[in-house]
C-alpha cells in the first residue's frame, strides 16, 4: 500500500510535469508565460528528489564519507541541479530531463498504484490464478517500457544540447559565468554515470568531426577542435567512480 511520503513524492513529480508542460507550451509558441511556472517546476522535482534522497541516505552527516557517497549518487545530483535551476534565472531548455523523468514516473504511479483504485484487476485467466492487471494498465506498461530507452536518449541529448546553451548564454548575458562551470561538471558526472550520455556525446562528437574535417575548411579549424577535444578529455578523464544508474527521482 503506498504511504504518504509516496504519495508525496509523486504530487512533486505531477506538479513538475504539469507546469513544465505549462510553460515549456509557452515558450514554444512566443506566449508570455510567468516564471512563476518554471519555479513551480522545480518546487515539484526539489519535493520528489527530497524525498528519495532522504530515503536512500537519511538525515544528512557533516562528514566527508558521507558527502562523497551522497554525491556520486545521480539522485543527489538532479536534487542539486533542480534547486540550482530554481535560483537561477529562466532557461527553458533545463526543463526537459525533469519533464521526461517526471512522465514515466507520473504514469508508473498512475498504473501501480491509482489505476488499481478504479480499474480493479481482471478475473484470473491463467493456470496460476493470479489476477492479471485492467488491460489499460497492461498497455500502459508495455508503452512505458518500449519508449524507456528512447526517452533516456532524448534526455541525454538535451543535456548536451543545454550544455551548449549555457555556454553561449554567457556572450548574451542570459546566464552567469558560473552556470556553465556548474552544468558542465553535473555533466562530467552524468558521462560516467550513464550510458545514454556517453553514446549521445560520442555521436555529437562524430557529427562535429564530419563537419570540421570537411574538405576546404581551413586548418586551423582542424587544430582548435583538437586541441579542445584534447583539453575535455583531460577535464573528464579525471579520478571520478563510475556508478550503477538509478532510476532517476524513483521512489525507493
Amino acid at each position: 500500500m503506498a504511504t504518504t511520503q509516496h504519495y508525496l513524492w509523486a504530487s512533486g513529480h505531477f506538479i513538475l510535469l504539469v507546469s513544465s508542460i505549462r510553460y515549456f507550451l509557452a515558450a514554444l509558441t512566443f506566449k508570455t508565460v510567468s516564471a512563476w511556472w518554471y519555479k513551480a517546476s522545480f518546487t515539484g522535482a526539489i519535493i520528489s528528489y527530497a524525498i528519495v534522497c532522504h530515503k536512500q541516505f537519511g538525515i544528512p552527516q557533516p562528514n566527508l564519507a558521507y558527502i562523497r557517497r551522497a554525491l556520486l549518487d545521480e539522485n543527489i545530483q538532479y536534487f542539486i541541479l533542480a534547486f540550482f535551476w530554481w535560483s537561477s534565472r529562466p532557461i527553458t531548455l533545463a526543463l526537459v530531463p525533469y519533464m521526461v523523468f517526471s512522465l514515466f514516473h507520473a504514469l508508473t504511479f498512475t498504473r501501480t498504484t491509482l489505476m488499481p483504485q478504479f480499474l480493479p484487476p481482471t478475473p484470473a485467466a491463467t493456470a496460476n490464478g493470479q489476477p492479471q492487471p485492467h488491460p489499460i494498465a497492461k498497455r500502459l506498461q508495455v508503452w512505458v517500457k518500449a519508449n524507456y530507452d528512447r526517452a533516456m536518449n532524448l534526455v541525454a541529448y538535451a543535456e548536451l544540447l543545454l550544455l551548449a546553451r549555457v555556454v553561449f548564454g554567457i556572450f548574451t548575458f542570459s546566464n552567469s559565468l558560473l552556470t556553465p562551470v556548474f552544468y558542465a561538471h553535473f555533466l562530467r558526472q552524468r558521462y560516467y554515470q550513464s550510458n545514454f550520455t556517453r553514446g549521445a556525446l560520442a555521436a555529437a562528437t562524430a557529427k562535429v568531426d564530419g563537419l570540421v574535417n570537411r574538405p576546404g575548411n581551413p586548418p586551423v579549424a582542424v587544430t582548435v577542435w583538437t586541441n579542445i577535444k584534447a583539453l575535455l578529455g583531460r577535464w573528464a578523464g579525471q579520478t571520478l567512480e563510475p556508478q550503477q544508474p538509478a532510476a532517476a527521482g524513483a521512489a525507493r
